[in-house]
């Protein structure tokens, strides 16, 4: 492959790719493939990263296992994985020598438009939770208006393969986390959202304000919109931050009646009262609450965001319909599993946060819940406060269970709580049980953890899948 219209000329430029894995083997290969000289470093020296050394190396690239701090000697570059931190001293050392820093996303950024092809617009999504599930219902509208798109970035498909690949696309959907976006300076987007915001990786970022800074990055340089969160401030807060060309847009979505400039939900009706001719008077009516799936109010949220970014490139209002009617969420994500005896057993296993967790009790009238894991630092009195009159029990799992049974018990008293003292995996089979027990008749039960897996399971998919499992059993 030949790129003989790249905004950075790296023919001998020596470049420094920070870390193997999902995207630093893809960034060594594509940037030998413009000629320039790669050094490749990394941390870890397992067996792993040993097999990925030998196959770049076979290419001609230079691979250094055991040492990512020390800064390669002539390096003009750094190309590095999005998750490692800024205070490593390899970014330290670049600091001073006046080594510019890029992710794997600012280079997809740059090569866009290689060879003369026209560029793709990017349409990005961040936000601290719901990225994946908008990005994958923006792609199935853009679909559904008959472009050539797909899902990529933070999503686990590769922008370099997007945008060096030989597919040719009309419009990008991109997921950004806040670890891209920090190392991404010079992307700006035809057009983006921030769908929520709460403390996430705060060991990395150092701050909220660090973390939300860097979220915010992704509005900046918006040709035509701005989508924020009408519900949380601090996304509008960052659109009116922003540095945007002339003429874009703020346009808001809501769960209530849209304002002028703004789509949102009327009787049962997704409306749209910002891309329309007199939008004072005119709404749009774009798709059925029930065309939402599933239709939790977070989930209606996010087909909200993915529709007002489809509608700022100009879909027509029936494939925004058509998109959302096509769209199956991955597994995991507020997935109902099956209904025993009356009781629905649903697993939302990705709530991994207690933020993606409280959208996730909102969408039950009375629930038991399981929940439990590894709490990465979180707190669960503010969780527990809001959800306190939805529970019918609680059913609680894995290392830092006791963190959740303290605020049940502070701030849900009446709440029966189950408190199993047992990290295998054959807990799950347990906890699904005992919450039959608890459950009466119309009720939910809810895996939605609120913590990461790692003590039990090797991630959420396999905590879902257990969950699911022993339903199953329940049911046999």
């Amino acid at each position: 492959m030949t790129f003989s219209s790249v905004p950075f000329d790296f023919q001998g430029k020596h470049v420094t790719v920070a870390g193997l894995g999902v995207s630093g083997v893809p960034a060594a290969k594509v940037l030998h493939g413009l000629g320039a000289r790669v050094t490749v470093v990394n941390d870890g020296d397992d067996e792993r990263a040993r097999a990925q050394a030998a196959e770049l190396e076979a290419l001609g690239v230079t691979v250094r296992l055991g040492d990512g701090d020390t800064l390669p000697d002539g390096t003009e570059l750094i190309v590095t994985a999005p998750g490692w931190k800024p205070t490593k001293p390899l970014f330290t050392a670049a600091g001073e020598a006046g080594v510019p820093v890029w992710g794997d996303v600012e280079l997809a950024w740059r090569l866009r438009g290689r060879d003369g092809r026209k560029a793709a617009p990017w349409l990005a999504v961040t936000g601290t939770n719901g990225k994946t599930t908008t990005v994958q219902i923006l792609a199935s509208i853009l679909k559904a208006a008959g472009l050539r798109t797909a899902a990529v970035g933070n999503i686990g498909v590769s922008l370099l393969d997007a945008v060096t690949g030989e597919t040719e696309y009309d419009v990008l959907a991109v997921e950004l986390s806040s670890y891209q976006l920090h190392w991404a300076p010079s992307l700006r987007a035809h057009s983006a959202t921030v769908l929520n915001l709460a403390p996430d990786h705060l060991d990395w970022h150092g701050s909220m304000e660090a973390y939300a800074a860097d979220k915010g990055r992704v509005y900046e340089g918006n040709q035509v919109a701005c989508v924020y969160n009408v519900a949380d401030k601090a996304t509008e807060d960052l659109v009116r931050e922003a540095d945007v060309e002339e003429g874009c847009r703020a346009i808001g979505f809501t769960l209530g009646t849209p304002a002028p400039g703004q789509l949102g939900v009327v009787e049962g009706i997704l409306v749209d009262r910002a891309f329309v001719e007199d939008r004072q008077k005119n709404a749009q009516e774009l798709a059925e609450v029930s065309d939402v799936n599933p239709p939790a109010p977070h989930n209606i949220a996010n087909a909200l965001a993915a529709a007002a970014l489809a509608r700022a490139f100009g879909v027509p209002a029936a494939a925004v319909r058509d998109g959302l009617r096509a769209f199956t969420p991955d597994a995991h994500r507020i997935a109902h599993v099956a209904d025993v005896e009356g009781v629905a057993y649903v697993d939302d296993s990705k709530a991994t946060n207690t933020h993606a967790t409280e959208a996730s009790l909102a969408a039950y009238e009375s629930i038991v819940w399981i929940a439990g894991g590894l709490a990465k630092g979180a707190t669960f009195d503010e969780l527990v406060t809001g959800a306190a009159k939805r529970l019918r029990g609680a059913v609680l799992i894995g290392a830092d269970r006791a963190l959740i049974r303290e605020a049940l018990a502070r701030h849900a008293p009446e709440v029966p709580v189950v408190d199993l003292d047992r990290t295998d995996t054959g807990a799950m089979l347990q906890a699904v049980r005992e919450a039959q027990r608890l459950a009466r008749p119309g009720d939910t039960v809810l895996l939605a953890p609120a913590c990461a897996s790692m003590d039990m399971f090797t991630n959420y998919n396999k905590r879902g899948d257990a969950f699911a499992e022993a339903v199953r059993e329940l049911g046999a």
